[in-house]
């Protein structure tokens, strides 16, 4: 793993603020109060031009003016003085700069020139610039802080793309118990992105989990290295991004001039790098939570209620989640059977039926029976837990007694658990947030936390493409046809014509029954410029006058198509994280079904197989009402293929075969259609 040396940015040996300021309304002033936190630790000087004393503090008019070498400067002046500043801490020595100014790429073309041009300049001192249009830096292992506001410390490490978005994590982390390791306000991302910064927390000792909001990804695929180096490290990556509503695109551009990346596409990052993308807030914060305890993947949830109705609607929402609540063995029925009163439910969701109020250590009895089994995955306990205090000071004692013999359980099991309670607040609620295990207020919150722990953690990589090949300059069906085919996709015999006679002639050499295209659009059947299963001259010349006409046509043999699916496979090049792969089913109704999977390209024949048994249409091919099964081999094999072709050939924008046709024999291209960049 390698990556930009960022020591001065987090453990500076001397800190300047460059635009400090008295008055309460302007960042310098925020910045340089959290800045004198560090006083005497490390030196901090507050740099104003027209002001002897700032904060109570010496200020002096320059850096060059200051008693000595800031390390790491954080400049907080008007964006028209910023390139200024720039230049004057780089001439100082600065290694590393915070640019809290605004007004560059965010505002168009014009500021986006200016943003580089700075940045470049930073690079070529050897230096690094974080920002601008930030907010900030903090280390609490090193006692940084350089943030507008003071943040709780803790295992997280942030990495933000909104001030604000911050400030309303920490107090959802705060809430948990957690803080953060490291904060960073990516801004602008004009030198430093999101990758670097990722690399530089998972080296870091101090940090657990990496926390990422990001509206620019800048170059996607680091930003999926870097991810994927993390978690295999051991430490998780959260990702919170934006770009499902054309509301929040909007926002995001206005907000820091990014360019925001569709929510299919995101998805499929966060696959390859083993990313857990979440979609607030709050939902980052729970996750965290539960990532601190027992983490790994839940499908299969026993369901723990100390009453019916509780078990019932945590059971419903299990499901929604994407949870399964399969029955317990009937080993485990009988252990259960044992431990409770007779009229206890212990089939899943289990109901104590009262034993809480009876014996509080049967929540204990039944959990670990719950874990030991094989066939569960994680355990909810929902219901009144932390509330039998109220009943008396001894069942009050006995409940956080019991709330330790749980934490000892779910440590010794390893397995994901998480407990709604109504009484979050409770002692014994505390005693089981403290020992990592999380609770929750809300039972759909902890429900969707467990379903959250399936969906990353594993490192799935793109397949290494093969060499680049010589550019593509056509982008007609028949070129498209031609360089599918020599990169392994089967299609059938065909030949280009132009007049009735070659195609007769044509039609002779491959064989009846045909097809006749004619070439150019992209919805043929659509303009009536397809003709299916000609049997003779005759007939494949009365399609050939009443055909869409056009200049060219392709003479091709009628596949059998009996028993077969129609997929739709390609391949389209997304500006942040390049070729990205999109398998689904097919034919004329693709864009009806909308029954499509994605990931980032190009992929093996596994990633391909598993794409395609992913889909909601998947019965169709795995032999559905009768049919037989067809070759998702096959299929796996040539949307492979495809996806290779794309990623030797820079210059095509979009990659698309439409239909495959995918039978119990094999998988053929029926058409093909290439877009250059």
């Amino acid at each position: 793993m390698t990556g930009r040396d960022l020591r001065a940015l987090f453990d500076p040996a001397s800190v300047a603020v460059v635009g400090a300021s008295d008055d309460e309304s302007k960042y310098g002033n925020w910045i340089g109060a959290q800045a004198l936190r560090m006083a005497p630790e490390r030196p901090v000087y507050l740099v104003n031009r027209r002001a002897a004393t700032v904060l109570g503090r010496a200020a002096y008019p320059s850096l060059a003016g200051a008693p000595g070498p800031a390390e790491l400067v954080v400049i907080a002046v008007p964006a028209a003085g910023f390139e200024a500043a720039v230049d004057e801490a780089l001439d100082a020595g600065a290694r590393a700069i915070v640019g809290i100014s605004a007004g560059f790429a965010e505002l168009g073309p014009e500021g986006r020139a200016l943003q580089d041009r700075v940045a470049k300049r930073v690079r070529a001192a050897g230096a690094v610039l974080l920002g601008p249009n930030c907010l900030g830096v903090a280390d609490s292992t090193t006692g940084l802080t350089l943030a507008s506001n003071p943040l709780p410390a803790g295992p997280v490490s942030l990495l933000s793309q909104s001030g604000n978005m911050a400030l309303e994590l920490s107090r959802f982390l705060a809430g948990r118990g957690l803080g953060f390791a490291r904060f960073a306000s990516l801004g602008n991302q004009a030198d430093l992105g999101a990758a670097d910064l990722i690399r530089a927390c998972t080296t870091h000792h101090g940090t657990e989990i990496v926390a990422v909001y990001c509206e620019d990804f800048g170059d996607g695929r680091a930003f999926v290295t870097a991810a994927a180096e993390a978690t295999s490290a051991g430490k998780p990556v959260l990702l919170l991004t934006v770009g499902a509503s054309a509301a929040s695109v909007r926002g995001a551009r206005s907000h820091t001039g990014s360019m925001t990346t569709d929510g299919a596409v995101i998805d499929a990052a966060c696959r390859a790098g083993g990313v857990y993308r979440v979609a607030s807030p709050r939902e980052l914060a729970d996750l965290a939570s539960a990532l601190r305890g027992c983490a790994g993947p839940v499908r299969r949830v026993g369901v723990i209620a100390d009453g019916g109705g509780h078990g019932a609607v945590a059971s419903d929402l299990a499901e929604a989640a994407g949870l399964a609540v399969p029955e317990f063995s009937p080993a485990l029925v009988a252990g259960l059977r044992a431990e409770l009163p007779p009229s206890a439910n212990v089939t899943n969701p289990v109901d104590l039926a009262g034993a809480g109020e009876r014996d509080i250590s049967s929540f204990g009895r039944v959990l670990a029976a719950a874990l030991a089994d094989e066939e569960v995955d994680g355990v909810l306990v929902t219901g009144y837990f932390g509330g039998y205090r109220e009943y008396g000071p001894a069942l009050a004692a006995a409940e956080v007694a019991e709330a330790h013999t749980l934490a000892g359980h779910v440590r010794a099991h390893g397995k994901p658990v998480a407990v709604h309670t109504m009484h979050p607040d409770s002692p014994a609620a505390r005693v089981l947030a403290e020992h990592g295990v999380p609770v929750f207020a809300a039972v759909e919150d902890a429900l969707r936390t467990l379903a959250l722990l399936g969906t990353g953690g594993t490192v799935r990589p793109a397949a290494t493409p093969t060499a680049a090949a010589p550019p593509v300059t056509g982008d007609g069906y028949a070129e498209a046809r031609a360089l599918l085919a020599a990169g392994g996709v089967r299609y059938p015999p065909a030949s280009v014509v132009h007049t009735e006679e070659q195609a007769v002639d044509a039609a002779e050499r491959i064989g009846y029954p045909v097809v006749l295209k004619a070439l150019g659009p992209v919805h043929k059947s659509d303009l009536g410029g397809v003709a299916l299963g000609l049997r003779c001259a005759d007939e494949l010349r009365a399609a050939f006058r009443d055909i869409y006409k056009l200049s060219g046509y392709s003479v091709e043999a009628m596949a059998d198509t009996a028993g077969g699916v129609e997929l739709i496979a390609g391949v389209h090049t997304d500006p942040r994280f390049g070729p990205v792969a999109m398998v689904g089913l097919g034919g004329v109704f693709t864009e009806v079904l909308r029954d499509v999977a994605f990931a980032l390209a190009p992929v093996t024949a596994e990633t391909a197989h598993g794409l395609l048994t992913g889909l909601r249409g998947a019965a169709l091919l795995r032999g559905a009402r009768g049919r037989r099964p067809v070759d998702l081999d096959a299929a796996a094999r040539a949307v492979a293929a495809i996806t290779q072709v794309a990623a030797a050939h820079p210059e095509i924008a979009e990659l698309e075969v439409n239909p495959l046709l995918v039978t119990p024999n094999g998988a053929v291209g029926l058409d093909a259609r290439i877009a250059l960049a």
